[in-house]
């Protein structure tokens, strides 16, 4: 072998020694090449410099770190300093030797402690030193010096608190690491300092972000990190996998890189900072928000495999804080990205439901490394809350409960508090949650349990000290202490105070609407106005806290204190003030929030009669949001029929998909505006008529078709074939939605020219284009100009419940067709509907050559004075007349916004977040149901409004297509496996169940063929109601009035012969002859002049009419009361079958009546007076009928529950 081989091979073999980190070979080989090849004296001194340093290292603490200075005798420094320095000033002719002289002498430096010197030594960066244009050909051993130099620099800036410039190095030398992300394995030393480089680099980083020295809004505030990960993935694809624990002596562990890296990445999240772009690659397929959402789960899923596995059970007495802190920071961000600024597209597959699903599994992980975690049960029963497994959810709310409640009992008997105990607060704020769940998607069950928890809650609130005051929130106070000085219960913050009051009313409002035992149901409601009042409190609530206001104004509605609850509501309206970040935030979060707030005061008005006032305030609902593009969009909503081509190049192009906030809005919120839609034609109907409220109703059916279009986000435009057609009336323009629904009078069509609504081969409606058709389908849009929309989806029954008030209660009540007012005695024979709302004590007034309508002048006027402000001083020439109807005068929602001293006064705050609670998301089966349910109360109420226009014809149409729609719920409730869903129970978050439904229907039907004479028909139909729904009030009175009316033989049965047809066409019977109801009490003594055909068969004995008198009620025929005459000649029913059906009628009623949907239902009490008057009892029917004033007196135009679809959760 020639020499030059021989060198060549030495040189190698160093190479590989100290690559590989073989520092024990490294003297022999030092020495063969200082034999062979004595140019290459800097090479050789560096190596041998180097195992000194590797060898003193070693010498130290195994636990110490390498950072951690050596003493200068155990490294010589004396002896290897000089010769160093004269190797690099002899020079090399292999500059890479010079250049790893160089980087030894800093790192000798360095070792010793020596931090100023060895930064002055350290070379620069690689290309500055080498001045190579192919740094391809640099050998690896020079790439780790370059790692290393970088690094020993760094850290001794860092170590002067120098962290800026530090970073300034460590990112000037990324470069140098190129070679590591190359696709050839580095070898044990190459991969040692490009970790110990990595992990400084993250954690340096990491404080400069927790000092303020760097800010995540850098482009490059993730450069660190994103480098570590590419090293994790690069070691994976080169074979050699990192695993947890320590990359080197005394470092850090692995996971609390990544665990730094989870954090920043999660304050970019949660702050909604830019994404950074630095080191990361950037495509235009996907969105920032896209990429976040990758990039976070893809730290999240290394971090905590790592903790995990690194982690085990612990012992009862030890914690696991770190699983803790990753939980809670999971949390956090699953807060933010389950929030309402995320949409569906920006998650990835799955969406917001996959997003919580994968948190379950990360929770149910976390579990299996913890004991007895609270958080852990806490977050469980938030999360699955928000997939809407609800007993699952409550299952984990029970076992939080229990531990927390033994926790605090050992805390209060050792007093040694338990580091793993939740604190006061925040217990009291998940019970508060519960209670507000349970109350907002359960039923009775869920309400008893409600009731139990409040109390609960309520004993807790009375052990602790007295909360902070509100003015002394940030001001340390003296809790009280143990004898070891520590606080066992800290004093709590107003704010959970009042949530935990405001949960208390909740629950017990709910129980009072819930519970059978009527004796205690006030007693409920005045304890819950208490806890409102608490919650309320100026020293230690939450006085500005709309949804306590909310719930406090629907209560004392519903206990008619009508004034206390305008003031209240009124109170929370006027804190009208747009901050400047909700106005660029663009969310309309509290517009949005007091929609149900303008419902109740419409309600509330129309309750104190001033109907003009209650329409307004329905309309301020909508005008409130200032444009109404901003609500709807601005789609084009006037059926223009568009090519498939544009359709698709809209759907591609999304800057053109101009989305409103309806298709933001939960399932909850639209409920909510349908039914203020609904009580804006109630008030129609009040004030102008059935028939006009005929001609308007097919806006609800616009509006439904508009919110439930689409149950998913927008699609592309193949999913809907041509945007909904406006119906040709001028009642249902787009307008209307935002103006008003009142239409001047002579642009409707008259009502019998409306379009009839038929049945067609296929089973499904079919309507004419003037009115929209409905089938058992999606909500689907016709192409043609022709068909007009056709609805599938889900009320109002439209019977008495809904309040018809009058203009004059006391002048008008008992000729009112709007309600079953307080004349009960003919419900067979409801009387003539009147279209005009003036009364004879009140005149319209004339302005302009018009009249309009002045609500009566008592302090209602004044107070409406206070409350609506004006824009111009026109105020009296605005008002516009509902009988000439040119549109009402709406409420200037901007107005009081503009006008401070009204509001300023309150000191009200705006609304903040949407609900303490997380967005539910429910399966889509259940969506379904619940959209075809409110689809159901639209069309029982459109069917009413038929009805009371007498046109029967179009009612029954629009109860078919409710009929079909209960159907179809029918069978897919039948098809449901999962046992969650039954035809008598909707589910958790359900609205009605289907036997529910099918007595909203089957009442309807009763009290359709009650207006049209079919008494006997009308008693079938609410019998089949009351089989369906034992309970239902409407079902329950129209057949409590007929079974009164036939113990007042006011209904005689019928016929046991049927009629017979003449020849010319009339109808006769061959029973004798009686009186029609309607005669028999309009003309008691009147004889009989008809003649009717013989009673036995023709030509055998005598004629029966040859006596003109008529028998009295209580015989038949010349028999006596006790004798029963036979079939064909009875006439009337025999006492006892009377006596049954008066009784029946009074248990009916009183068992509906006690009920909390019958509590306060006049039309029930009414009817309950009445049975107690047939029963010879004048004094309770007295005492039952100043209750039925008292009632109607504080009715408003609908029932109360219709503002909110949660009960009293706003």
């Amino acid at each position: 072998m020639s020499r030059s081989s021989k060198v060549a091979q030495y040189l190698a073999r160093l190479e590989d020694a100290r690559c590989d980190g073989k520092w024990d070979d490294v003297p022999e080989l030092v020495r063969k090449v200082r034999k062979h090849a004595t140019d290459r004296l800097c090479l050789t001194t560096t190596a041998e410099t180097e195992y000194a340093i590797i060898k003193a290292s070693q010498k130290q603490r195994p636990g110490s770190r390498p950072a951690t200075a050596v003493s200068p005798t155990d490294l010589d420094v004396a002896q290897f300093v000089p010769k160093l320095l004269g190797a690099i000033e002899a020079g090399s002719s292999v500059t890479e030797d010079k250049y790893q002289a160089q980087v030894c002498l800093g790192w000798i430096h360095w070792t010793v402690g020596d931090y100023a010197e060895a930064s002055v030594r350290l070379p620069q960066n690689l290309e500055n030193e080498l001045g190579q244009d192919q740094p391809t050909g640099i050998s690896e051993w020079t790439r780790v010096c370059s790692i290393k130099a970088a690094y020993l620099k760094a850290n001794c800036l860092a170590r002067n608190n120098e962290r800026v410039a530090a970073l300034a190095v460590f990112e000037s030398a990324l470069a140098s690491l190129s070679y590591v992300w190359s696709g050839e394995k580095g070898r044990k030393q190459l991969r040692f300092w490009a970790e110990l480089f990595l992990t400084e680099f993250c954690m340096l980083q990491s404080q400069a972000l927790e000092k303020g020295e760097k800010t995540l809004e850098d482009p490059n505030s993730l450069a660190p990190f994103r480098s570590w990960a590419k090293y994790w993935e690069v070691s994976k694809a080169q074979g050699s996998a990192l695993v947890g624990g320590y990359g080197f002596r005394g470092a850090v562990p692995r996971r609390r890189v990544w665990n730094e890296y989870y954090a920043a990445i999660s304050g970019i999240l949660q702050q909604d900072l830019p994404f950074p772009t630095g080191f990361v690659d950037v495509t235009n397929e996907a969105s920032a928000y896209n990429q976040l959402r990758a990039e976070l789960k893809k730290v999240e899923i290394a971090y905590e495999g790592l903790l995990l596995h690194e982690t085990s059970f612990p012992r009862a007495e030890e914690q696991r804080q770190e699983v803790e802190d990753f939980v809670a920071a999971v949390m956090k961000n699953w807060s933010v990205l389950n929030g309402r600024d995320w949409h569906e597209q920006d998650l990835g597959p799955g969406g917001k439901e996959g997003l919580s699903r994968g948190i379950l599994d990360i929770l149910y992980r976390a579990a299996t490394k913890t004991y007895h975690s609270t958080a852990i049960l806490r977050y469980l029963f938030t999360v699955h809350l928000s997939v809407a497994e609800f007993d699952l959810a409550f299952h984990a709310f029970d076992s939080y409960l229990e531990i927390v409640k033994k926790g605090k009992a050992r805390v209060d008997k050792t007093g040694h508090p338990e580091p793993s105990l939740d604190d006061d607060a925040t217990v009291l704020e998940i019970i508060s949650q519960a209670i507000t769940a349970l109350c907002k998607y359960g039923f009775k069950d869920a309400a008893e349990k409600a009731h139990s928890l409040g109390v609960e809650l309520e004993g807790m609130l009375q052990k602790l000290p007295a909360p902070l005051p509100n003015s002394q929130d940030n001001i340390t106070t003296l809790d009280e202490e143990d004898g070891d000085g520590v606080i066992l219960h800290p004093r709590i913050s107003s704010r959970v105070y009042a949530l935990s009051w405001q949960a208390i009313g909740v629950s017990q409002a709910q129980w009072s609407r819930a519970t059978f035992d009527a004796s205690v149901r006030t007693e409920y409601q005045a304890k819950a106005i208490r806890s409102f009042q608490k919650s309320l409190s100026p020293e230690n609530g939450n006085p500005t806290d709309v949804r306590t206001l909310f719930t406090l104004g629907l209560l004392l509605a519903e206990q008619r204190e009508l004034a206390a609850a305008i003031d209240i509501v009124k109170a929370a309206l006027m804190s009208n003030k747009k901050t400047v970040e909700q106005a660029e935030h663009g969310s309309y979060w509290r517009e949005r929030s007091l929609i149900p707030l303008w419902h109740l005061l419409a309600l509330l008005l129309s309750a104190r009669q001033d109907f003009i006032m209650a329409a307004r305030a329905c309309e301020g609902a909508f005008e409130q949001f200032d444009d109404p593009t901003v609500l709807f969009g601005s789609q084009n909503l006037q059926g223009t029929f568009r090519s498939e081509h544009l359709n698709e190049a809209e759907a591609r192009d999304e800057k053109t998909q101009s989305r409103g906030l309806v298709d933001e809005m939960d399932d909850l919120e639209k409920e909510g505006m349908i039914e203020v839609k609904m009580t804006q034609l109630a008030l129609l109907e009040l004030l102008e008529g059935p028939e006009v409220a005929v001609n308007a109703s097919h806006e609800l059916l616009v509006l439904y078709a508009r919110l439930f279009s689409d149950s998913q986000p927008r699609a592309p435009a193949t999913t809907q074939k041509a945007p909904v057609e406006v119906p040709k009336s001028s009642a249902g323009t787009i307008r209307t939605m935002r103006t008003g629904i009142f239409g001047s009078r002579s642009e409707k069509t008259p009502p019998r020219g409306l379009a009839r609504v038929g049945t067609g081969e296929s089973g499904k409606a079919t309507i004419v284009p003037e009115r929209p058709q409905t089938t058992q389908t999606a909500v689907s849009v016709s192409t043609t100009a022709t068909t007009a929309p056709t609805i599938q989806v889900n009320g109002e029954t439209g019977d008495s419940r809904r309040s018809r008030r009058s203009s004059s209660v006391r002048s008008r009540r008992s000729d009112s067709g709007r309600r079953n007012s307080l004349r009960k005695r003919e419900p067979s024979a409801q009387p003539k509907r009147t279209t005009s709302n003036a009364s004879a004590s009140h005149a319209p007034t004339n302005v302009d050559g018009e009249d309009f309508y002045t609500p009566a002048a008592d302090g209602i006027a004044q107070e409406r004075a206070d409350f609506f402000t004006w824009s111009s001083k026109g105020d009296v020439a605005r008002q516009q007349s509902f009988s000439k109807g040119r549109g009402l005068l709406r409420f200037d929602s901007s107005a009081s916004s503009t006008r401070g001293s009204a509001s300023d006064s309150l000191g009200l705050s705006p609304l903040s977040s949407p609900s303490s609670l997380p967005v539910v998301q429910f399966a889509k089966d259940q969506i379904k149901r619940q959209r075809q349910t409110v689809l159901v109360k639209v069309w029982l109420m459109i069917a009413t409004f038929y009805r009371r226009a007498k046109m029967f014809g179009d009612a029954k149409g629009a109860i078919d297509e409710a009929v079909n729609l209960v159907d179809n719920l029918e069978s897919e409730v039948a098809k449901d496996t999962s046992g969650s869903v039954t035809l008598r129970d909707p589910g958790w978050g359900g609205k009605k169940a289907v036997e529910e439904l099918w007595g909203d229907v089957q009442s309807e039907l009763g009290y359709l063929a009650l207006d049209e004479n079919a008494h006997d028909v009308a008693r079938d139909h609410f019998e089949e109601a009351l089989m369906h729904y034992p309970d239902h009030p409407s079902a329950t009175v129209g057949l409590s009035n007929i079974l009164l009316d036939i113990y007042n033989e006011t209904l005689l049965p019928p016929a046991a012969i049927p009629s017979i047809t003449l020849p010319d066409g009339q109808s006769t019977n061959l029973m004798p002859p009686s009186s029609s109801p309607q005669e028999s009490q309009a003309n008691p003594n009147k004889t009989e002049d008809i003649l009717a055909l013989p009673s036995t068969p023709l030509g055998l004995g005598s004629n029966l009419l040859e006596s003109n008198t008529p028998s009295p009620l209580h015989k038949t025929n010349g028999l006596a009361a006790d004798e029963l005459p036979p079939p064909y000649k009875a006439v009337s029913l025999p006492l006892v079958d009377r006596l049954a059906a008066r009784d029946r009628a009074y248990g009916l009623l009183s068992g509906l009546t006690k009920l909390g949907t019958g509590w306060n239902y006049s039309d029930a009490w009414f009817a309950l007076a009445r049975a107690h008057e047939d029963s010879g009892q004048p004094d309770k029917a007295k005492e039952v009928l100043w209750w039925c004033v008292e009632l109607e007196e504080g009715m408003g135009v609908r029932e109360w529950n219709c503002v909110s679809a949660n009960g009293y959760v706003l």
